[in-house]
């Protein structure tokens, strides 16, 4: 079938002045064709696709990327105190300079452009096929454009425990960069891998993350978004989990004119755990933030949690669309979802579309979703006690977000974040 006009020149115009990588083997060039023969297809998303309903696409779909300031603060970054190895991209490219030695016991860590050119690389088992396998029943076409296009990335392949995290830090140097990176990894049976994630990246960000870990693997990612008001950022992760494997990802977000992370996971082995959260504080309304998250179980006695909070004010909008597929034998399952929005003023918007779809009659799944204000009762308490009602208002919106920042499993990283959350409300007053 034909796509629409206004869709089929919209994607006809994001693609012109992009090119194919040179220089991939034989399997590279095919998945990366597969990839573009996919976008071609399914078209990039207007406002009304069904999952894009609640965000606007355009400056995501603009041939150029949108100007955004550079963010400039006298903070330290986060993870800063962490013992880690450090790979680093200014504008979306590689920096070897400012990285550390990509040796690590227990990891194999090269470039995606090196792992992309070897005819027997590990990763032609990943790469491009979890994004495809992604597709289905909802078309993420931006993810698409990446496989197809996207040069910069990391390759990791845990083959033990890492002696510490991978850290893959995002800088920025110019108002109009505008970044593609692709990153595949790999966690071996018995394995286990964490990998942080911080910086601004670019003006417009397109990301996707590849992560299959395999049985009695565990991967926990940690990543922060922010203080870069006028970014604009796409972010997708496909992930399969095997048998009795662990995969955990938690995200703080704060700014930011679009943001939208979009998580895809696959349990197909048994006792497998898969847990998604995420904090978000918006202000202004000029702040959109989306997350979309779709997990499926296919497997016996599994668990998932979505765990998604967001504080709003000034006119900022909120976004969840979040789905449990239970495969037809995926019994025992175990499936949590919870979305919901602190409202701090009378401006700001909270959407949200959880979803359940079971095929399976001896599970235990349940969704919901909330929005409201602060609790006045609760407020009432603290002010008849002394506490000021700025500080009152910044206790009673760290506690909402703790049952998403409680998904974080290093506590040392939480409470880093928990930090730069009470910093992060503190200079709003």
């Amino acid at each position: 079938m034909a796509l629409p006009k206004l869709k089929a020149d919209a994607t006809e115009a994001r693609l012109a002045p992009l090119s194919l990588p040179q220089g991939g083997a034989a399997w590279a060039e095919a998945a990366r064709h597969d990839a573009l023969n996919r976008v071609g297809a399914m078209g990039l998303p207007a406002r009304r696709d069904e999952y894009w309903r609640y965000t606007n696409p355009a400056d995501l779909l603009s041939p150029q990327a949108p100007r955004a300031a550079l963010f400039v603060s006298d903070e330290l970054p986060p993870f800063d105190a962490v013992d880690r190895l450090k790979v680093v991209f200014v504008d979306g490219v590689i920096d070897p300079a400012q990285s550390d030695d990509l040796t690590l016991a227990g990891l194999e860590i090269t470039t995606l452009a090196d792992a992309l050119s070897q005819d027997a690389h590990w990763s032609r088992e990943v790469f491009g096929q979890l994004e495809a396998r992604g597709q289905k029943p909802v078309e993420r076409a931006f993810a698409a454009l990446n496989t197809a296009f996207a040069a910069e990335g990391v390759v990791i392949r845990a083959m033990g425990k890492a002696a510490k995290p991978v850290s893959l830090i995002y800088r920025r140097s110019t108002e109009t960069a505008d970044a593609l990176m692709h990153h595949v990894i790999r966690v071996e049976s018995g394995a286990d891998l964490s990998v942080l994630e911080n910086g601004p990246a670019a003006a417009r960000l397109n990301t996707v993350m590849e992560v299959d870990v395999a049985d009695g693997g565990a991967f926990h990612h940690v990543r922060t978004q922010g203080r870069d008001r006028e970014r604009r950022a796409a972010t997708h992760i496909f992930a399969r989990v095997g048998e009795g494997a662990t995969y955990k990802s938690f995200t703080l977000t704060v700014n930011g004119a679009l943001t939208r992370n979009e998580t895809v996971i696959e349990i197909l082995g048994d006792d497998a755990v898969a847990h998604v959260a995420g904090a978000c504080l918006g202000d202004g309304a000029d702040f959109n933030h989306d997350d979309t998250v779709f997990i499926t179980h296919d497997a016996l006695r599994c668990e998932s949690r979505q765990v998604f909070k967001k504080v709003l004010k000034n006119g900022a909008t909120g976004i969840f669309q979040g789905k449990i597929l239970v495969k037809p034998g995926a019994q025992k399952t175990d499936g949590y979802q919870i979305s919901q929005s602190l409202l701090l003023d009378d401006d700001s918007q909270f959407l949200a579309k959880p979803e359940l779809e079971i095929y399976a009659d001896d599970v235990a799944c349940s969704h919901g979703s909330t929005s409201g204000a602060i609790d006045e009762t609760a407020l009432f308490y603290l002010r008849s006690r002394g506490v000021p009602e700025k500080e009152a208002v910044d206790l009673l919106t760290l506690a909402f977000l703790a049952e998403a920042m409680d998904e974080i499993e290093d506590q040392a990283l939480a409470d880093d974040l928990r930090g730069r959350l009470v910093a992060w409300l503190r200079r709003r007053h």
